[in-house]
């Protein structure tokens, strides 16, 4: 606390205390200085960068396979038996990028449909295969 020692008494204090702002930026000084290290990253890592002249307008389109109830499956809205999706499905596994394809199965539609068609997609080399499903209402 600063004192004043003579002079006006009765009046008030026309000097500011610079103590305790001193003190403050002290603190605020030696936590910086301790967490300034910290924020430096200590791997330094290259990353790739992209190549956009590979792929230029091309659309990747997934490939859809559609089960109905019955068990008549359909390769992006055409009708095809299960040996015609084994080839053409290779066929879409060479491409480069190698698409998506997408199931979609009628709620009613046996497991065991829907799980043929997607282990011959694995067995043909599909990568990515998803599933399709409505949103809850």
């Amino acid at each position: 606390m600063a004192f004043s020692a003579g002079g006006d008494s009765g009046g008030p204090m026309a000097e500011i205390n610079v103590t305790p702002l001193v003190d403050v930026m002290l603190v605020l000084l030696i936590i910086f200085m301790i967490t300034a290290p910290l924020m430096a990253h200590k791997v330094k890592v290259v990353l790739p960068e992209a190549m956009l002249a590979d792929n230029p307008d091309k659309e990747d389109r997934p490939v859809t396979v559609a089960i109905k109830e019955n068990g008549d499956i359909y390769l992006n809205d055409e009708q095809v038996d299960m040996d015609s999706l084994r080839s053409k499905l290779a066929v879409e596994a060479q491409k480069k990028p190698q698409p998506q394809v997408d199931v979609r199965a009628d709620a009613t539609t046996r497991y065991r449909i829907v799980q043929s068609a997607v282990k011959t997609a694995k067995e043909v080399g599909i990568r990515r295969v998803g599933f399709v499903a409505s949103p809850q209402h």
